[in-house]
């Protein structure tokens, strides 16, 4: 069975009349579960239950120290191009942005490399735009290759692929990937993906389950808040990764929590995402998934990572650049793919996080 078919069930679900019934007996009773099902996480998601976020919180700190420790693993991105086919509304990188557009030789990337081992980083992701033509799969392992020479871990966030060629990525030294769906909202995603392969969304739905089949032993996957309403959108997400670690049991199932940033354009999200919502989302996610990682990057700032350190995320990005080249001395006037809000240095965050007791 596919996750599509997993989540048919819910095709046409009242999630606002199912919300409007949530009562405080319900919460307490999703709450008190050692093993909550799907509708104790709706439950958990539901507006009402934002009057219980400290005990969620409590909950959510009690099960992250007891998988995953005092421990936060950092990592950096590093964009290796920005050639992109794809027509998305809410990105910097589509197609029809007049923007430099620019690709790493291997020389570049090794050069990228060493200025961010320099940092003591030792966790890279590369990315790139979805352009098969310009960043094909002979440049892809060249990269990780050479990548896996400079970090203890290289880990990919590239167009999707098929199981043999993450096999081929896991082979050169790959051992994550992530991949968002940006929205698990058909009609949505029909709407904000107006052009090149990322229109198929199935392909890219599937693209987690196909990593793990060739060998990867991390995939993580999210939502881009604001796309589409986001109580559903983190359900859905909570279902597919409960459905990957159900499947895979020999690979992690992480979920990032972006929201949406500044880009190229004059895209306006039609949904917003305040603090409070956010932590409940991160919260109701640890408490339906307690082995799973949470990845919180520099879209968030400084002041309010630090603040939800403790509840229940497991990686911070650090020293990021989000544009193509960032990292060495001469940087090129350019586009971000979005805008970083944590500007933090590598070393100013993993002393925050020292400070914090992590």
């Amino acid at each position: 069975m596919s996750y599509f078919e997993v989540v048919e069930q819910y095709n046409g679900f009242d999630f606002a009349g199912f919300f409007n019934g949530v009562t405080e007996a319900a919460i307490e009773r999703s709450l008190a579960k050692n093993n909550p099902g799907a509708m104790d996480f709706l439950t958990l998601l539901s507006p009402r239950a934002a009057g219980h976020l400290e005990a969620m919180a409590r909950k959510a700190h009690q099960l992250t120290v007891q998988y995953f420790g005092r421990t936060i693993q950092m990592f950096i991105p590093l964009y290796i191009s920005n050639h992109c086919n794809n027509g998305c509304a809410y990105c910097g990188f589509n197609h029809k942005n007049p923007i430099l557009r620019r690709k790493l030789s291997l020389e570049e990337i090794e050069a990228e490399a060493k200025a961010i081992a320099r940092t003591g980083m030792q966790h890279v992701l590369f990315l790139t735009g979805e352009a098969h033509h310009i960043t094909p799969m002979t440049y892809l392992v060249d990269a990780a290759r050479l990548l896996k020479r400079h970090f203890a871990s290289v880990a990919i966030e590239v167009y999707p692929l098929a199981v043999e060629e993450y096999r081929q990525l896991h082979e050169a030294g790959v051992d994550g990937m992530t991949m968002f769906q940006e929205t698990y909202d058909q009609a949505v995603y029909k709407r904000v993906h107006l052009a090149g392969k990322k229109m198929d969304y199935h392909w890219r739905l599937n693209a987690p389950e196909r990593a793990a089949q060739g060998g990867m032993r991390v995939v993580n996957l999210g939502a881009l808040l604001g796309l589409a309403e986001p109580r559903s959108e983190i359900f859905f997400t909570g279902l597919h990764a409960r459905y990957l670690e159900n499947k895979f049991l020999d690979t992690e199932v992480a979920i990032s929590l972006p929201r949406f940033n500044e880009a190229e354009g004059d895209f306006q999200p039609d949904y917003l995402v305040d603090d409070r919502t956010f932590v409940q989302f991160m919260t109701a996610l640890r408490i339906f998934l307690p082995r799973a990682g949470i990845t919180i990057s520099t879209r968030e700032n400084a002041a309010f990572r630090d603040r939800i350190l403790p509840l229940g995320a497991t990686r911070f990005s650090a020293g990021s650049s989000t544009g193509v080249g960032g990292y060495t001395e001469i940087k090129v006037e350019q586009t971000p793919q979005f805008e970083i809000t944590d500007n933090r240095s590598v070393d100013e965050v993993a002393q925050a996080i020292v400070a914090h007791g992590y």
